[in-house]
């Protein structure tokens, strides 16, 4: 009798590894799929710009089925029993998305189809991180219950999307600068939007952005019990500092008249203080001292 019940257990453990490996491998095609409509709408994107045309609704249709099939993914891998799994690659994979859905939206009434040269690699690169690196791997777990700390985390990664669109949008308002301050002009300034136009909508994202993570450093101090924890204290920091730059900056451009090449500067160097802050932190505490 003990022997028949050592043989049902070893069935059904080897029902449930084959089971786990068809999940597995399901999941990596998907992976492999959205990541190779994300690379297609970008190769579109990229010739496209070069020469000179858009086919706008053909890339946005391969950038929506990339996203939904993005979205099974972190719906699969985020959620959990015991709460969200927000480790490293997954809190990546899910601002990538988020970025990318942004953007989808706003290209359907504004001009900024171009910021798909970066979002969509970066959407799908750490699509694919998350997927090769999270397996067996949890991070820090937030609570599945309704919390204050589920605002805070929301309104984070919404700020930290709409802050790398404004990163890419100052990227792209750079090239654009120094193209004509050199007078020499190339395919790509004739797809681009004008310059006042690139920014008018570097401004509207870094507002909104600030906006954000002003709610989000606010909820932060209310509902977090100490942000200068030993393990908070460089995030908070740098997202300090970063929130100061960008309130320099909205304040320069309202007050002085900022733009161009300082409004490039102080949106990458607030953007990448935000980098530091959050990933920087989560990469030190998750994947060198192995603490989530």
């Amino acid at each position: 009798m003990a022997r028949r019940g050592c043989v049902i257990i070893d069935r059904l453990a080897a029902t449930g590894e084959a089971r786990n490996r068809k999940h597995a491998m399901m999941h990596t095609l998907i992976g492999l799929l959205a990541a190779a409509l994300y690379a297609s709408a970008t190769l579109m994107l990229v010739r496209d710009l070069r020469a000179g045309t858009a086919r706008r609704p053909l890339i946005l249709g391969l950038t929506a089925v990339a996203l939904l099939l993005h979205l099974f993914l972190l719906q699969s891998a985020v959620p959990g029993a015991s709460g969200l799994d927000l480790g490293f690659f997954n809190a990546l994979s899910l601002m990538g998305w988020v970025a990318v859905l942004l953007l989808l939206l706003l290209a359907i009434g504004q001009p900024v189809i171009s910021l798909g040269l970066g979002l969509l690699p970066f959407a799908a690169i750490t699509m694919l991180a998350a997927l090769a690196f999270s397996n067996g791997r949890t991070g820090p777990l937030l609570p599945p219950q309704p919390s204050g700390i589920d605002v805070h985390v929301l309104l984070s990664i919404c700020a930290y999307a709409v802050l790398t669109l404004a990163a890419m949008q100052s990227i792209l308002l750079g090239i654009q600068h120094r193209q004509l301050h050199e007078h020499r002009p190339t395919r790509v300034m004739h797809v681009l939007p004008p310059l006042y136009v690139m920014e008018t909508l570097l401004f509207r994202m870094a507002a909104i952005g600030f906006v954000l993570l002003t709610l989000a450093l606010a909820s932060g101090f209310m509902f977090l019990d100490d942000m200068f924890a030993q393990h908070l204290v460089h995030k908070t920091v740098l997202s300090l500092v970063a929130w100061a730059v960008f309130g320099t900056l909205l304040a320069g451009h309202h007050f002085a008249g900022w733009r161009g090449p300082t409004a490039v500067k102080f949106t990458l160097g607030g953007f990448l203080l935000l980098v530091l802050g959050y990933f920087g932190s989560k990469f030190v505490l998750e994947l060198i001292l192995g603490r989530a």
